[in-house]
């Protein structure tokens, strides 16, 4: 059989489909030491192993087979899938608003390259209306891929080209701008977006999808019909990520950029808005405003861009028995600003207090954050805050590391005055420090617990 038909396939995976006269694309059965498993045999990465068989299931699920566990492999029938999304011309509707999509390099609507095992997004409005039909129901839109970066490669030069391509658009009279992006540090973007284009007259939202879309519990599609709704109606002109609520189809949530945090790796509903409410609840239909106050659309034209950032910043994760060279390398690496991420209330251990006192001699900007997330930093509590402060160590306040790590690198790339430094970093811009929490912005339910096991059997996860 010709070497072509088993794409990716190589060692011990290729002799044993070879053995049975089973082709890539060809839909099998497969008797193993676990089960039998019938299924469409689909290519492998050119980087996998060879010590499994991949096989594209009835539910839609890809499954990897040991080829140690097979007994025997037939081949009942043969159709070369292809996966490239069908693309239509996209309808323009007098009366809808009109939304420009940003890409970065998500897979928000994609179709999965089973030659790398890459995910190649579906980009133009074409490519998404023939993904996702229901879009033209929505709004009218426009897309623009400004980078192809995977999330954790996203950074300041990315950040000020975005801002600058908001104010563009917004200048060119876009009614609401949807910005598709990976959800390991669409955070990081959202916070940076809210601090870079403020005042804005309609709304940014920031939307991805944890699982891509050729996979059947995909969530690509829901969230980019809820970005798009939220974009071109919304009232709420403000930085938002938009992603699933529960973890079912339900509905999805919108989130201040400044108060938002991925908090699982998988789940379908990992964003949550940490010691607030979210804004709203949005589903196809109807968004339901959570939040009482906030920045409402306009028919202006009059954002401000701010497109600063300093790359000398960065995050110091404080653990017992940290010692003091930690710190003095950040300095010596020439780092301007750093943000502590201390216990507790906002501690550190003595050690480091030489190592500080030196940092702040050399005009090192420090500010302390917390590694429990919700609450709020208070140093003068104990002697250790107390003696931190005076070493030159600010609380930051109920701001989360990465938001006070990006709104650091945003203010140092304004300026490097101590004290305009202070001002601007505890003057919120948009919540991202608050007075108080309310009641309801914590919130972790243990699971085990009678109440709490009665509770989840009312509710969806």
């Amino acid at each position: 059989m010709s070497e072509d038909i088993f794409q990716g396939y190589k060692g011990a995976a290729l002799e044993l489909l070879k053995k049975y006269n089973t082709r890539v694309w060809g839909q099998a059965t497969i008797e193993t030491s676990r089960g039998t498993f019938e299924g469409t045999v689909l290519p492998r990465s050119e980087n996998d192993d060879d010590q499994h068989i991949v096989l594209k299931i009835i539910t839609g699920y890809n499954i990897g087979i040991d080829v140690k566990t097979v007994k025997t492999m037939k081949e009942t029938g043969y159709k070369k899938a292809n996966y490239k999304i069908p693309e239509k011309e996209f309808p323009v509707t007098p009366g809808l608003p009109k939304v420009k999509l940003f890409g970065t390099g998500g897979t928000i609507a994609s179709r999965l390259d089973y030659r790398t095992g890459a995910v190649i997004p579906a980009f133009s409005p074409g490519e998404l209306y023939g993904a996702v039909p229901e879009l033209a129901d929505i709004c009218n839109l426009e897309t623009e891929k400004l980078f192809a970066v995977f999330s954790e490669n996203m950074g300041p030069k990315q950040y000020i080209a975005l801002a600058k391509a908001i104010g563009r658009e917004i200048e060119n009279g876009i009614d609401g701008i949807v910005i598709g992006h990976g959800t390991d540090t669409l955070h990081h973007t959202g916070a940076a977006l809210t601090f870079m284009c403020q005042n804005l007259p309609i709304p940014v939202v920031l939307v991805g999808s944890q699982r891509s879309s050729d996979r059947p519990s995909s969530d690509a599609a829901l969230n980019l019909m809820h970005a798009m709704k939220a974009a071109g109606q919304s009232d709420i002109a403000e930085v938002m990520v938009c992603m699933f609520g529960p973890t079912s189809d339900e509905y999805g949530l919108l989130h201040k950029g400044t108060r938002v945090r991925k908090m699982h790796s998988s789940y379908r509903s990992t964003f949550r808005t940490i010691g607030d409410t979210p804004l709203a609840m949005i589903n196809r239909k109807e968004i339901t405003p959570i939040h009482k106050i906030f920045n409402k659309r306009r028919q202006d034209k009059n954002v401000v861009i701010k497109p600063y950032f300093s790359d000398k910043v960065t995050m110091l994760y404080y653990y017992p028995g940290m010692k003091p060279d930690t710190l003095d390398a950040l300095v010596d690496a020439g780092y301007k600003g750093i943000v502590i991420v201390g216990t507790g209330l906002g501690h550190v251990n003595k050690e480091l207090y030489p190592a500080i006192e030196r940092a702040h001699a050399k005009g090192v900007h420090m500010y302390m954050t917390l590694q429990t997330i919700w609450g709020y930093v208070h140093m003068f509590v104990y002697d250790t805050g107390r003696d931190m402060m005076a070493k030159g160590i600010i609380p930051a306040g109920n701001m989360l590391p990465e938001v006070a790590f990006i709104k650091l690198g945003w203010v140092l790339g304004q300026t490097d005055d101590p004290e305009e430094v202070k001002r601007l970093m505890l003057t919120p811009v948009n919540d991202e420090i608050t007075e108080r929490e309310p009641y309801n912005g914590y919130l972790v339910y243990q699971g085990g617990v009678p109440e709490v096991e009665a509770f989840i059997r009312k509710v969806h996860k």
